[in-house]
């Protein structure tokens, strides 16, 4: 048997991989739409490709989610502290054009600002992408009729992005272009996707995957500094990537991919950095103060103890956490018996992050759903895991709702809100948890056992591991009670039925 050490890229592509075949969730979803796709279908021979197809349905559930915020732009913003949670349509985006300076025109990091927040606390270019929504807004009219021109720019920027998130996550495996209508009809994306600015950096992190996946690392590197220059928490991939490239020998494409990242960084936070650093620093000293907030397991602990830990505490505290997880993921790396998927480790990384940090916005469940898809395209486990999302989503509006509307005591209390949180942990550790088997037992990757090997790893995609630890010298064993297609690692082929199966 031909091994991911020795089986080269394949010049033969097998054909698309359809999901109506192989997962049973799909197969029962797609009645919808007329029932599965036959096997003597024409795929691509119209203008309807599964990219377009994907992004156009990305974009009409973008729409609807514009429209699940109605109520809070035709006043629920403006007037009233409670009805923009009851109505669960709260975004941070008219609020902050006129906390955060813009309506007065002030320049982000230069200008200080009038009240509690003295600099704009967001990284470089997503205060960049805010104000050019800022002047892309009429300074005519009312300020709440500024506000709602505001949320109404960014909200079409956004869709840009949502549009480029869509296309890169489609392309990304190629052979398996129909896991973006995960991504596509996912909930919890249309319901958080215009709270916050999130999306520019997701944006930019999945175009950097689909780079890398190209095998172009130094593109791949620069998106990877930009989103970074965006958000923080795209820095987290080049951690997988630096032990999936140590256990494949690919160091030249790991340094051409940390160079890149570094110097586009540097591109964009260096003119701030030096001309106005006391409002470049304010993100970070920002998040270094904050204390415990909504959505973490530290905030059920901080309101369940007589006496709570201190900021500085939780910082250490998920700081070591963070490690642990880290050391973790770099173990299991080197001992899984088949090098993990790019896409599995990343999503494994930041859902750490999520899990242990300090502070659980909605809207971060952004940073998490394209890198599901790519990592666990099973439309089951997909599911269960937004279902969660979806009541957390619900269970803080209701919270804060409960928690504004003085004695009426409007929505839920805080016991009912820490179930709410404990929901949002254990479905992202559930979907972890899957992740994590499927690297321990390759035959139970969806991906692989389609005949790929790493599609979204670029050169590491059936590339010779150079350094392991433990057993993963020796080929992989299957399972024992597994039965179905034994697959052969690397190749690019589709899995051939093992000896004795139908």
């Amino acid at each position: 048997m031909r091994s991911a050490e020795t089986t080269p890229a394949s010049v033969h592509e097998p054909d698309p991989v359809r999901p109506t075949r192989e997962d049973e969730v799909a197969a029962a979803g797609s009645e919808l739409i007329g029932g599965p796709i036959g096997l003597r279908a024409l795929l691509g021979t119209s203008w309807w490709t599964p990219v377009r197809v994907v992004a156009l349905v990305t974009i009409g559930m973008f729409a609807l989610g514009l429209v699940q915020k109605a109520p809070c732009y035709n006043g629920a913003w403006f007037f009233g502290a409670s009805s923009q949670y009851t109505h669960a349509c709260y975004s941070d985006i008219p609020h902050l054009f006129q906390g955060r300076g813009f309506a007065d025109g002030l320049v982000p990091y230069f200008d200080k600002l009038p009240g509690d927040m003295d600099y704009l606390e967001y990284p470089v270019l997503t205060g960049l992408f805010m104000e050019v929504a800022a002047w892309l807004t009429p300074g005519s009219g009312s300020l709440q009729h500024q506000e709602q021109w505001y949320w109404f720019v960014n909200a079409g920027m956004l869709m840009v992005c949502a549009a480029v998130i869509a296309v890169c996550v489609t392309r990304t495996h190629a052979r398996r272009p129909w896991d973006g209508l995960l991504l596509a009809l996912a909930p919890a994306f249309a319901l958080t996707a215009t709270i916050n600015w999130d999306l520019l950096a997701v944006a930019l992190t999945t175009a950097a995957m689909l780079m890398w996946a190209r095998g172009r690392s130094l593109a791949f590197g620069l998106l990877l500094g930009l989103a970074t220059a965006a958000k923080l928490y795209p820095v987290l991939l080049l951690g997988p990537l630096l032990v999936l490239c140590w256990r494949a020998g690919k160091w030249r494409d790991f340094g051409r991919a940390l160079g890149g990242a570094v110097v586009a960084w540097l591109v964009v936070n260096l003119p701030v950095m030096v001309f106005a650093f006391d409002g470049w620093s304010k993100f970070y000293t920002f998040s270094r103060e904050r204390g415990v907030d909504f959505g973490s397991f530290w905030l059920i602990w901080a309101q369940n103890s007589s006496n709570p830990p201190t900021t500085d505490t939780v910082n250490l505290l998920a700081m070591l956490l963070m490690v642990l997880c880290s050391g973790g993921i770099a173990a299991l790396t080197f001992t899984a018996p088949r090098r993990p998927r790019f896409a599995q480790l990343a999503f494994l990384i930041v859902a750490a992050f999520v899990v242990t940090n300090k502070v659980y916005s909605p809207q971060y469940v952004l940073w998490l759903i394209p890198l599901a898809v790519l990592a666990r395209p099973k439309w089951r486990d997909f599911l269960i895991w937004q279902a969660c999302e979806v009541a957390y989503f619900l269970g803080i509006w209701s919270y804060l709702a409960y928690t504004t509307s003085g004695d009426a005591h409007k929505g839920l209390p805080t016991h009912g809100y820490h179930w709410a949180v404990a929901v949002h942990l254990l479905g992202t550790l559930y979907l972890c948890a899957v992740i994590v088997r499927d690297i321990l037992m390759p035959e139970r990757d969806v991906v692989r056992l389609s005949g790929d090997d790493d599609p979204s790893g670029g050169v590491l995609d059936g590339a010779e591991d150079a350094f392991v630890l433990g057993a993963t010298a020796c080929p992989p064993r299957h399972a024992t009670h597994f039965e179905g297609p034994q697959v052969e690692w690397g190749s690019r082929e589709a899995a051939a039925p093992s000896e004795g199966s139908p």
